[in-house]
């Protein structure tokens, strides 16, 4: 008789996939104030419009990223997309006339967001084994 089993280490979150959640929590955490940050009169800067989104996408990621946590597919979907969209948003300091330094906080940003996306879909590691 021959027999296969395959097991699963289960179905939680995996450590490459915590570590991307966060990364996840703590970008959402640093976009939390944006909307406090406005520029004053006469100065440039993002649209107070674009800040009160990072302001509220920064809160989503992070209630997201924490019932990801637990396990929820859904959510972790979610919380990708909420960085995703503020990393967007942050992408016109490339097209404009701004100090170096924001547009190399800026590229820090797309970076950090696609090492997080990429870490929080990781797949877990599954163990195989085949029984003869």
């Amino acid at each position: 008789m021959t027999s296969t089993t395959l097991t699963s280490t289960g179905t939680g979150v995996g450590t490459k996939q915590k570590i991307g959640l966060a990364i996840c929590v703590l970008y959402g955490l640093a976009n939390l104030p944006s909307v406090l940050t406005a520029p004053p009169d006469g100065e440039t800067g993002p649209p107070m419009a674009i800040l009160v989104v990072d302001t509220v996408l920064g809160a989503i990621a992070i209630v997201a990223a924490v019932l990801a946590w637990r396990g929820n597919r859904v959510a972790l979907r979610i919380a990708a997309g909420a960085i995703i969209l503020i990393t967007i948003t942050g992408l016109p300091a490339f097209f404009v006339d701004v100090p170096m330094a924001i547009k190399a906080l800026v590229g820090l940003s797309v970076l950090l967001t696609v090492v997080a996306v990429v870490l929080m879909f990781s797949a877990p590691r599954r163990a195989a084994s085949i029984d003869d």
